[in-house]
């Protein structure tokens, strides 16, 4: 709009506008028997019950969880008071006797030659006596022959026994470990095994009596197993008399003795060359012993009844081929045992009558 020159500016008011009435905007679409505030009685008695059921469910599964984690524990470890009832128990017997069934089996196939099918010894030491098992082969001791040989034990640079474990010998870590949980397994330890002597499949015990215990009168176990020989060996009654004798060696079988005469035995190749002898009953007699072993020793010894039973008279143990008079005093009639004291599987029937 133009102005006029000389004239005042209109004033402009702003337009009038109308007066509107508020419009109510529906904000739910419920029914208003809904909106209302408060709960009813069925409502709250409604929530309640299902505020309920919801703590009875999570209740019920928290005690379901805990008694599944108690029930487990008591599956892997097992009841307080009961002995090998868990898993983890059991499964580690099943190991023990699982690396002792091996072990069995690397004893037959690589040790035996030397040291005897029941450890009973040979060319070697014996490995079943129950005071070296208890004092003297423990597992480092043996980790140690095995790892060096023989020269670790009588400091013998010439010793037949080589070294076993790897990187100087043939078997694995593994190998050496189940080698020693057989020679240290336990005689109440059995397993299904084949029997060395026979072939055929029988139940293997081990060689180890946990129940042993020293006898007070134990001298100590020597380092080297040849100084065990260096002294005669004793009996639980009569003690030997023995001289040396340059007699050559004789064999009887079987042999009769009349009073005075001697009793001719020879150990050959870990045996005796006679499985009976006769002997007058009341009298004293002599047994000419030649050991035709070289570096082996052996000796005779007569037990009672047989030659598992308890020992009467045991003779001085002699290593290498030697020739040596046993004097056995006189002997009730009777039926009795003889056998090598360091080597059991020697052994015979002596008959005194």
């Amino acid at each position: 709009m133009t102005e006029i020159p000389g004239t005042e500016p209109e004033e402009r008011l702003p337009a009038p506008r109308p007066d509107l009435a508020p419009v109510r905007v529906e904000r739910l679409a419920s029914p208003p028997s809904t909106r209302r505030f408060g709960l009813t009685g069925e409502r709250a008695a409604q929530i309640v019950r299902q505020s309920g059921s919801s703590r009875w469910a999570a209740f019920l599964g928290v005690s379901f969880v805990a008694l599944f984690v108690l029930g487990y524990y008591f599956y892997e470890v097992g009841f307080p008071g009961v002995a090998d009832s868990g898993r983890m128990a059991k499964a580690q017997q099943d190991q023990v006797v699982t690396d002792v069934s091996r072990g069995y089996k690397l004893y037959q196939a690589n040790c035996s030659r030397c040291h005897g099918e029941q450890g009973q010894g040979g060319i070697g030491p014996v490995l079943n006596d129950q005071m070296k098992l208890l004092a003297h082969l423990n597992p480092q001791y043996l980790r140690n022959v095995l790892q060096v040989g023989g020269r670790y034990v009588c400091g013998d640079a010439n010793s037949l026994m080589p070294a076993w474990e790897q990187p100087l010998g043939p078997l694995n870590y593994q190998e050496v470990n189940e080698i020693i949980a057989w020679l240290r397994a336990p005689n109440d330890l059995t397993f299904e095994g084949i029997d060395p002597a026979t072939g055929e499949p029988a139940r293997i015990s081990g060689w180890r009596d946990p129940n042993f215990v020293q006898p007070p009168t134990a001298t100590p176990v020597p380092n080297c197993w040849k100084d065990a020989f260096a002294q005669p060996s004793t009996a639980p009654s009569a003690s030997p008399g023995a001289s040396g004798s340059p007699a050559p060696s004789g064999s009887a079988a079987p042999s009769e003795a009349p009073s005075g005469t001697v009793i001719k035995i020879t150990a050959q190749n870990i045996a005796f060359d006679v499985s009976e002898i006769e002997v007058p009953a009341g009298q004293p007699f002599q047994i000419e012993f030649t050991n035709n072993d070289a570096g082996i020793p052996h000796n005779v010894a007569i037990h009672e009844g047989s030659p598992t039973g308890t020992a009467v008279w045991t003779g001085e143990i002699v290593n290498g081929v030697t020739t040596i008079t046993y004097d056995v005093p006189a002997l009730p009639a009777g039926t009795y045992g003889f056998v090598c004291t360091v080597h059991p599987n020697m052994m015979g029937t002596l008959t005194a009558k």
